[in-house]
């Protein structure tokens, strides 16, 4: 009896401690989602005016409204110079090929073979995800909020099955996922935060159904007062008594919803492998250490930030769309304007005295061509006012604005029409113009390639931490297994391999295979001889989009990685060289290998005699 009471003390203490955690999860949710709530509010009205609900405003009650009309004939259209201009921006940004390169930074032999593996395990990954177009999402969200997000884990149920468990269920290789998350499910502890490493803890909050959080975590949760935002179409009356369509962003909400929240904290000295919590409704399913922390990345949070462009002493970056937002309701504002004071123009207005004529008939019916016009004897005829002409300002400021548009979003009518300007004759000039624009983008296009490189480096390092060797041999292939098998043992470290992307920030295929041709051309990657190389070839091959095809035929290629799995063989026992190796190569491939590693005596004299090997069947060939 005494046993079970003390049993029920310990679930209800356990209980209660749950109870705790949920509690300060929730809390501290709440407090970041009040703190960030000037972010959201902006984020929502560059998203009204990218749709066209231009004339919205930020209310005094941190909201979103309409700001109203004035007087009944007032003109309210709008005309959409954003939606262009982020449209051409992300057609641009989008020729950024997120490429990554990984070099090795010592001699090693061990950390070339390494640096070669990882290149390869970031193509693999980089195809199966399809970079590019998660990068394109990305983009979509930073030109619009001026900030997206990366989430990177490792999904142990991925990849191809390869066994079973006692229990019947599949064991599988294990795979790295790569989701995009808008800034609205972003929460840091720390607004004025300049970067991800600079942060103590994150919250990444998102809304799920009931049914989809029973079948993640297998609980059930009651739902909670979640919104989502939606477009919706309404009705609002023109200029002139008609209707028009409206598309508005609005805060919709979603009665089946609860909210899952993750809030991961950086290591410290009560959490040495840091904390994850995870809320979900309100019910506790998940406590313990980081699952992703890995030395290589030096992160503790799984998420990678790209910004449009970064903003001193804040953790979220700028959106174009905010600094044009101004411009653009000046522009709705003139134009509306104007039309108007065509509309007096060609309708004009009509003064009439009062009590000479029937002004309900005049005032439905107006004064239609051939219409008799009746008004009462002795009194003055009825007359149109004089509107005179619309004034130059309104042209003269419509050119201004038009400009500034230009200015602010370093998109010119080159870029955006596809129209050279007919002042440009030169080719020079229109060179400069276009480089001119590229430049303007260079900024964000080099937050975008930060931030796959950041991707790359925790790809890299999930897979040193989670990937057992028959994955990696599976990238590998069966001429490269040496590289897996290297990448496996190496002491994977900042210090010893970089990752890099691409020099050019924003280039076309076309402009790189014609370089790499010019260079042909002129004779610049031939050797000594006036020849070019296997190798050189190979790489111009690559290069022009052809690389795959001489890349299985390459003989010279083949013995090369053939030499490298002999290197992996013989540190562990002797190997006989072939008689039909390319014997140069091999002993080229052995003897850099021997002296770039710290081998043991033993191991230096089996590399020794396998190298003797090679020169004597080098000699009798």
């Amino acid at each position: 009896m005494e046993n079970k009471i003390l049993k029920v003390a310990a679930e209800k203490k356990k209980s209660e401690y749950y109870e705790d955690i949920v509690s300060d999860v929730l809390r501290d949710f709440e407090k970041r989602r009040e703190e960030r709530k000037s972010f959201e509010l902006q984020w929502r009205l560059n998203m009204n005016f990218f749709i066209g609900n231009q004339f919205t405003e930020i209310t005094a009650d941190g909201d979103i409204d309409d700001s109203g009309k004035l007087y009944f004939w007032q003109e309210r259209e709008v005309y959409n110079h954003i939606a262009p201009i982020v449209e051409t921006r992300l057609a641009k940004l989008g020729s950024v090929k997120p490429n990554l390169n990984v070099r090795p930074l010592t001699g090693s032999e061990t950390y070339v073979n390494t640096a070669k593996f990882a290149s390869k395990i970031l193509q693999a990954v980089f195809d199966r995800t399809e970079i590019h177009s998660l990068v394109n999402e990305a983009t979509m969200w930073a030109e619009l909020c001026g900030t997206a997000f990366y989430k990177i884990g490792w999904n142990p149920n991925g990849g191809a099955a390869i066994g079973k468990k006692p229990d019947g269920s599949l064991v599988y290789e294990g795979e790295t996922d790569i989701v995009v998350c808008p800034p609205f499910h972003i929460y840091p502890d720390n607004l004025n935060a300049p970067d991800m490493r600079s942060l103590k803890s994150i919250i990444h909050a998102k809304a799920y159904t009931t049914e989809e959080i029973k079948e993640l975590w297998g609980v059930e949760v009651k739902p909670n007062d979640v919104g989502v935002f939606a477009a919706e179409n309404s009705f609002a009356a023109g200029g002139l008594g008609y209707t028009a369509s409206i598309r508005k962003l609005i805060f919709e909400k979603r009665d089946n919803c609860a909210y899952v929240v993750e809030r991961y904290t950086a290591p410290d000295k009560e959490h040495p492998e840091g904390e994850l919590v995870i809320v979900a409704g309100d019910r506790l399913v998940y406590q313990g250490g980081l699952p992703f922390y890995n030395d290589f990345s030096g992160s503790p949070f799984p998420f990678i930030r790209q910004t449009s462009v970064d903003q001193a002493g804040a953790f979220f970056g700028v959106s174009i769309v905010e600094r044009l937002i101004p411009i653009q309701r000046a522009y709705n504002a003139v134009r509306n304007r104007k039309h108007e004071f065509l509309n007096r123009i060609s309708m004009g207005v009509l003064a009439v005295e009062d009590g000479s004529i029937d002004t309900d008939n005049l005032e439905e019916e107006g004064l239609s061509p051939g219409k008799i016009l009746i008004y009462r004897q002795g009194s003055r005829p009825p007359h149109m006012l004089d509107m005179s002409r619309v004034p130059s300002d309104f042209n003269y400021e419509e050119e201004k604005l038009l400009n500034e548009f230009v200015v602010i979003s370093g998109v010119s009518e080159i870029t955006k029409f596809s129209n050279v300007p007919s002042s440009v004759t030169s080719g020079i000039a229109l060179s400069l113009l276009i480089e001119q624009d590229e430049t303007r983008l260079n900024l964000t296009a080099k937050n975008i390639k930060s931030a796959v490189r950041n991707i790359g480096i925790d790809i890299i390092g999930l897979y040193k931490m989670f990937a057992a060797m028959r994955r990696l041999k599976n990238i590998a292939g069966e001429n490269d297994e040496a590289l897996a098998e290297a990448f496996s043992v190496s002491e994977l470290r900042r210090d010893k391999i970089a990752v890099e992307s691409d020099n050019d920030a924003i280039e076309t295929p076309a402009s790189r295979r014609s370089m790499v041709l010019d260079l042909l051309r002129l004779g610049l990657l031939s050797d000594e001889n006036g020849k070019l190389s296997d190798r050189m070839r190979l790489k111009a091959l690559e290069t022009l989009g052809l690389g795959n095809w001489e890349n299985s035929r390459d003989t010279e290629e083949m013995h090369l990685k053939k030499a490298a799995k002999e290197n992996q063989s013989l540190l562990l026992d002797e190997i006989e060289p072939d008689g039909f190796d390319e014997h140069g190569l091999h002993i080229d491939e052995h003897v850099k290998y021997a002296v770039s590693n710290r081998l043991d005596q033993a191991v230096k004299e089996r590399f020794a005699r396998h190298i003797q090997a090679h020169e004597k069947l080098k000699v009798e060939s």
